[in-house]
């Protein structure tokens, strides 16, 4: 078990990975046939005269966006539908025979321009399951048809920073289920974007599970090759209900990377989760939802429990008939933004003085408040447990502690506590598992100059990179 541990503690993110968790919050853009028949998911015999977004502004998205903190944007280009948001040369389905811009527009070129222009970077959902497209179901057929379609957009666009891939599959209209040719997917994906990571059903980065922004209380980045490969393969059916295709295909369960889940392991990955969800009850635009906008709490709620437990928050905002964001939607997230901003605007610990039980050369603990994200804080070899004391320098109100661990080393903290100085007392004040890249730990506030980290378990030695406090 040793062995194991030691070698848990040493599975690494590749930078593209790295690159999409620091990002942290980004957005999810639904729009396609369906804004304008009021579906959830639709049929592919929608004709390409309905799709006519007059007032389309992909810089007022944008700036919605980075209003709500969000650093990226991953657009579904084509949806289950297979109506296509740029002029693809391998369809009449697509936005050249709409109305809009009489037929000469390109919604993926002008929101990959008005991400690089606004400074957030810019991803695409491409769906496998297409309902229109004829070759569908007879499989060599339409997986050299849907390469072609990634190949345009994987070309034309610029860097892509993800390309996000669903599992939905269903039957073609010859009768035949398509079989996806997953493997050829991804090595034209590492081809063409080298740096673009593939979510879901691919290889760097897993679904959480569900569509309701339920987070887990201890995410591993580290888990079983198994679950990776496992979930790369399945496919959803259009008559398997989500309940059920949720149990099966995203391992929904508590414990995904645990000590006892990976004993018996041959091989572990770092394969971290994304939560995606709504801003809506609906992925696509309905005006029946414009009173039913997800309040601040609950989005505030899914933020702390994704991006301040070790995931990525994939919120999505579905444009209007018009091509914009709804106000309501927009001010929303305005307030998202702010409420996030005004909490993490001010580290109480930025020029704290703070103490290590023990510290491995090069890695002292001055490294966890130094502001640089490539310097950390690291306990002796084979150390796991660890106390740290952070002086405030003087009696402080805060309600939140930020913690960090250098993922680029691993994940390995397994259990921490927090506590703070009342008097000549230590008192509780948080009980915490898993940290990996950010563990925000949110408490009633409390006053004091003293805050003690314990360590109580780890993976061979634990690091942290950052310590912050704050005041909301």
């Amino acid at each position: 078990m040793h062995n194991m541990i030691q070698y848990a503690a040493q599975v690494k993110p590749s930078d593209r990975q790295l690159a999409v968790q620091e990002m942290e919050f980004y957005a999810f853009v639904h729009f396609t046939v369906n804004t304008y028949t009021d579906k959830e998911w639709g049929m592919g015999n929608e004709e390409p005269s309905i799709f006519n977004p007059e007032q389309f502004d992909a810089n007022q998205w944008v700036e919605a966006c980075k209003a709500a903190g969000m650093r990226g944007l991953i657009l579904t280009c084509k949806h289950h539908d297979g109506f296509c948001l740029w002029p693809s040369a391998y369809t009449e389905h697509s936005v050249k025979n709409s109305p809009w811009k009489d037929g000469k527009g390109d919604i993926v070129q002008e929101v990959a321009e008005a991400c690089r222009q606004g400074g957030i970077r810019f991803g695409i959902y491409l769906s496998p399951w297409d309902r229109h497209e004829p070759t569908y179901g007879d499989s060599p057929s339409y997986n050299a048809y849907f390469t072609n379609q990634l190949r345009e957009l994987l070309t034309n666009y610029g860097e892509i920073f993800c390309v996000w891939f669903d599992g939905a599959c269903g039957e073609g209209p010859n009768g035949k289920r398509q079989v996806y040719d997953w493997e050829s997917y991804y090595a034209l994906i590492r081809e063409l974007q080298p740096n673009a990571s593939i979510s879901v059903c691919g290889p760097d980065i897993r679904w959480c599970g569900n569509e309701a922004g339920h987070c887990r209380t201890s995410e591993w980045s580290v888990v079983p090759a198994s679950l990776r490969d496992n979930e790369r393969i399945q496919e959803k059916s259009q008559h398997v209900d989500d309940a059920s295709f949720a149990r099966r295909y995203s391992s929904e369960d508590a414990d995904l990377g645990s000590r006892e889940v990976i004993a018996h392991e041959r091989e572990l990955v770092w394969y971290p989760a994304e939560v995606n969800t709504s801003i809506r009850p609906g992925w696509f635009y309905h005006a029946s939802e414009d009173d039913k906008v997800r309040s601040l709490e609950e989005l505030l709620h899914i933020y702390y429990g994704s991006v301040g437990g070790n995931a990525t928050f994939l919120l999505n905002i579905p444009p209007d008939r018009r091509g914009l964001f709804h106000e309501n939607d927009v001010a929303r997230l305005t307030e998202l933004g702010n409420a996030i901003r005004h909490t993490f605007s001010n580290n109480l610990a930025a020029n704290a003085r703070i103490q290590a039980s023990a510290s491995m050369e090069g890695h002292a603990a001055g490294h966890m408040i130094d502001g640089n994200p490539s310097t950390f804080w690291c306990s002796l070899e084979g150390m796991e447990q660890a106390t740290i004391d952070v002086d405030l320098q003087r009696e402080t109100t805060f309600d939140h502690v930020v913690l960090q661990e250098h993922i680029r080393s691993g994940q390995r903290i397994e259990r921490f506590t927090l506590a703070y100085m009342d008097g000549e007392t230590w008192k509780p004040l948080f009980d915490g598992t898993v940290v990996g890249y950010k563990r925000i730990c949110r408490f009633d506030a409390v006053i004091s100059r003293y805050i003690r980290l314990s360590i109580t378990g780890s993976r061979w030695c634990p690091t942290i990179s950052n310590f912050e406090v704050y005041s909301s």
